[in-house]
């Protein structure tokens, strides 16, 4: 059990790369708390987490909601006895993305679900890491937050950018006590965020693209780095892309 005696928080944890990444972890040992919005997606995804589903706990929180936030770390850290790993996999895009047709409202959806939730988990769960000397934050980013992807669109691509930049600035700043900050960066995921695009994607050609579980391989294999390794920034990309 590579992670056996870990705490885990995984935001947007009911389905896609947040439940891919729960089960994975908790094949290994971990305790894991997941969190989203909907309570029906949570308990589907303790349904399908199948034999590792009693290593999981879930809990419903709006990242984009600060003190919803603070509630749910709370929570985690009582369960659990603390928090080793913080995922932030929260994220949306919306389907009017050209600036064109994008709104100040779906401007503002994505950035406090995409940008600020992840800077409110972070902020939450540092203080309990700074104590104990140490920590592991995984940003679930994009490609389209180190490259300009058009498909993605301005307002997602911005976002992500953010994330990023947060992201570095984390582990620049938290290394001394013991914090790790690791932004993962896929291409193209086979995961409900491709519904909303304006021209779906064909379903046999979102079987050769990136699956959830390619996802949370990565983020195992940085999960079970020694505290000496870190991985400031990983890009995962579907084989047949060109680089996205």
């Amino acid at each position: 059990m590579k992670l056996e005696g870990k705490r885990v928080l995984i935001t947007g944890g009911g389905s896609g790369i947040g439940l891919a990444v729960a089960t994975s972890y908790a094949s290994e040992g971990a305790a894991v708390a997941i969190a989203g919005r909907s309570r029906e997606r949570l308990d589907a995804g303790l349904a399908a987490a199948g034999e590792v589903a009693g290593r999981i706990l879930a809990r419903t929180a709006d990242v984009k909601d600060l003190d919803e936030v603070r509630r749910l770390v709370q929570w985690t850290e009582a369960e659990l006895g603390g928090i080793d790993i913080l995922v932030n996999n929260a994220g949306v895009n919306v389907p009017r993305r050209s600036l064109a047709e994008l709104s100040p409202d779906d401007w503002r959806k994505m950035v406090e679900i995409n940008l600020n939730g992840a800077f409110y988990c972070i902020h939450s769960v540092l203080p309990g890491m700074r104590k104990r000397g140490n920590g592991l934050i995984l940003n679930i980013s994009s490609i389209a937050g180190v490259r300009i992807a058009e498909v993605a669109g301005a307002g997602y691509s911005a976002t992500k950018y953010g994330l990023s930049t947060l992201s570095y600035f984390t582990g620049i700043e938290e290394r001394e006590n013991g914090i790790r900050s690791c932004l993962i960066c896929p291409g193209e995921v086979n995961t409900a965020i491709l519904d909303d695009r304006p021209n779906p994607m064909p379903a046999a050609d979102r079987l050769e693209i990136l699956q959830p579980e390619d996802v949370a391989a990565a983020a195992l294999f940085i999960a079970t780095l020694p505290p000496r390794a870190t991985v400031p920034e990983l890009v995962i990309s579907p084989s047949r892309a060109r680089f996205g």
